[in-house]
């Protein structure tokens, strides 16, 4: 995957609230992969309910 699929500056800024700070590795690559796999898992659920259309109940 080459793109990212989340805003960097939205997650950096929703941990700072909590003062806490973020690895780039997070954001970069653990967060990534963790998002995709939740939309492929979604995406799935959805052919499996004979749909073409990704539901809120599928995530």
């Amino acid at each position: 995957m080459a793109d990212s699929l989340i805003v960097k500056a939205a997650v950096k800024e929703l941990i700072n609230k909590h003062d806490m700070k973020a690895s780039s590795e997070v954001i970069d690559v653990a967060l990534n992969k963790a998002i995709e796999a939740h939309i492929m898992k979604a995406i799935e659920r959805a052919k499996a309910n004979n749909r073409k259309t990704v539901l809120p109940q599928d995530l």
